[in-house]
Parts: C-alpha cells; structure tokens; sequence
C-alpha cells in the first residue's frame, strides 16, 4: 500500500501564486484605467486667456476680502469712536490691540482712513481688532491742503451712522495711548465737552482777509486737530457748507518744504508774502466758534505733541512738524513727563487752563505722539502705556 500524500506541500505553494497573480492583474488594470483617465482630462482642458486668469485672481482676492471677519464687539450702551488717519498701514497697531483688549463691554468703535483702495485684513495688520474698519470712500490725503479735513469729515459721517456712538477721537497713526481703556473712556465720556485745542489766533500770514465776510478775523481760531468731539460738534462739522468752501478757497499752506535741508539754496523772495495758512490746524477750531459753540467746548487737545524745538540740534526736528520719538527717546522719564502735566498757557489769550476730570484736577493728556514703531513696542513691551 502506497503512503498517503497530503497535499500541504504543493497545493499550499501553487495556492499562494494564483493569488499573487490576481493582485498583480488588478494593479495594471487600476494603473491603465488611471492613466485613461488622466489623459482624458489633460485632452479636454484648454488653459486659460490672460484676461480670465486675471479675472480670477481678482475674484480670489475679493473672495479672501469678503472672508475677513470683524472683530466681535459686544453690544454696549454709549461708545467712543476712534478715527484713525493713516497713510497706509497702522505701524502702532500692537500698541493699539493691547489698549482695546482692556475693554470687554463694547464700549468702542473704530474708523479708519487711509490711501484709497487699502483694506485692513490678515495680511496687513496683526490686530483683530482693525480688521476691515477702512472707510471705503478715502481720498488722497496730502499734508497742509484741505483734503485733510475731507478725510476727517468722511470719518464722522460713518462714525455717525452707528447710533450709540456719543464721542469722536481723531487719532495720528503716530500716536499712542497713555493709559488703560477704562481710565481714557471714563475720563472722555465724563465730560459734556468737546475736548478741542483753540485759541485766538494774531499771528500775521494765516488769516485770509478774502475770507471776510464769511469768516470774520475775530472768529479765526488756531488749535490741534487732534480733537476729541461731542455728537452735537460731530453732526455741525459733517453738516458744514459755509465754512469748508472758503478753506478750500483762501485757506493754503505757503509753497515751501517743511524745512531748508539745503541752506545754500536761496528762499524765494516773493514766498513769504503768500499766506501761510494749514486747514486742519483752523479749520475745526474757526466753525465752532463761527457757530457760536465755544462755550461747549473745553478748549484745550488731551493729545500731546512736543513743539518746542529750539534746543534740538537735529535738522530732522526743526520745521513744521512736532518731534518724533525715537527708540532712544522711548524711557520712563519721558512718559511721566508728559503725564505730570496738569495745565496748558495760550500766551496769545494769557489763559492758563488747568486739567480737570470728573470735577477734579487730573493729567491733562490721554494720548501722545508722534512715536516711530519700535519706540510705541518698547513703551508698550515695558508697561509703560495702554495698561494703566
């Protein structure tokens, strides 16, 4: 009798064949059909006119606009509106996010004017809280010429269609604030006041006489124009059609540079005689008083700037503009300067006006400027403002 054969051998080895055999069919069919497919593809696209390459990355641009959200703002009761004018980007931003972070009711809104066309999103501010608040409707704004105060006006007509906004802050892209968001709001909102520098101005050279009658001498005022306003004030300035048209008219600034970097060079003879006159320095100040609206004003800026330049041996810092605070100038001393003021003298007035809050003496600024980037992140990186 023969031995029986188990077929654990042989038939377990042939089995494992066929089987790899089938995978491998059912690979190079997938890989055949997957190339099909491809080339199927690749034969009925045709690639896209120049036109329609544009028209879609502009699509896509719109598409990541209309993505950006605002920065969630609880509902609240009165608001402060800060209007910021910029050039393009706002280079203190961070300095800004820390001071609007402090407040957790809603109790602010903000505008924002720059170059036409610019939008606030992701990719060019690292603050939520900026995020698409540009006006749509900004022009070009150029230093010394009435389209300043358009760009302030275009600024409080939106500022004014959001009903629970009661106060108007202009505020420099230069500027930071000095102390936390519930002192500054508590401090403006304490007021029944516009907060705006003004006084006499008798100086010769900024009065137009072809301004007269409209705008009579003994109401031509002079004052910052970083002004903190009042509803009622917001309202006269966008409602403004007698005052704004002869600024535009007689109101200019004298036709030379800000400075004479080039002292070989002669100043021309006749330039002297023209008037010299910067709208946005008159502009506010000389409507309130035109409208007989002085006695509603507490007339003095909560915005500081440094003016007195005569000491400085920097070129740089002499001219038409207030100093600009460096990185080096950033320090605990300078910041405590400037809140330890307590009262401003309008020598032209022999006024002195002594800072109250609430009724009682306080520092007489809120805010202060102009501060380069890196000088607002080491007073901020230092907890030297916006947190007090």
């Amino acid at each position: 009798m023969k031995p029986r054969r188990f077929g654990y051998g042989y038939g377990y080895g042939y089995g494992r064949v066929r089987r790899a055999a089938a995978l491998l069919l059912l690979l190079l069919l997938c890989l055949c059909l997957s190339s099909l497919f491809l080339l199927l593809l690749h034969g009925s696209s045709t690639p896209l006119e120049p036109a329609a390459a544009a028209a879609a990355a502009e699509a896509r641009v719109a598409e990541a606009q209309a993505e950006v959200e605002e920065a969630p703002l609880p509902p609240g009761n009165s608001k402060v509106a800060f209007l910021f004018i910029a050039r393009n980007r706002l280079p203190l931003e961070l300095v800004w996010d820390a001071f609007f972070r402090g407040d957790k009711e809603g109790r602010f809104s903000i505008l924002v004017h720059s170059r036409p066309g610019f939008v606030l999103t992701r990719a060019t501010t690292r603050s939520r809280f900026f995020y698409n608040r540009q006006v749509n409707d900004s022009i070009q704004v150029d230093w010394g010429e009435a389209s300043m105060i358009t760009a302030e006006r275009i600024l409080l007509s939106h500022a004014l269609k959001d009903p629970l906004n009661d106060r108007f802050v202009f505020v420099s892209d230069s500027c930071v604030p000095l102390y936390n968001f519930s002192y500054t709001y508590d401090y403006i909102m304490s007021s029944s006041t516009s907060f705006v520098d003004s006084f006499a101005d008798t100086k010769a050279g900024r009065y137009n006489p072809r301004m007269d009658p409209v705008i009579p001498v003994e109401n031509w005022r002079k004052g910052s124009q970083w002004a903190v306003l009042i509803k009622k004030h917001a309202e006269v300035v966008v409602d403004d059609e007698v005052v704004l048209p002869e600024f535009q008219k007689h109101c200019r600034r004298r036709p030379l540079p800000e400075f004479w970097r080039d002292w070989d060079r002669p100043i021309p003879a006749e330039a002297w005689k023209a008037h010299n006159c910067i709208p946005d320095e008159h502009y506010v100040q000389t409507l309130l008083a035109q409208s007989g609206l002085e006695e509603e004003l507490t007339r003095r800026s909560v915005t500081h700037s440094a003016w007195d330049l005569s000491a400085s041996k920097d070129r740089e810092r002499r001219g038409w503009h207030p100093v600009t605070y460096k990185v080096s100038d950033a320090t605990p001393r300078l910041i405590k300067s400037i809140k330890d003021i307590d009262n401003i003298y309008y020598e032209t007035e022999n006024r002195r006006e002594w800072c109250t809050s609430n009724g009682k003496p306080a520092p007489c600024f809120l805010f202060a400027r102009k501060f380069t980037r890196g000088a607002g992140l080491k007073l901020l990186d230092s907890s030297l403002i916006a947190s007090k």
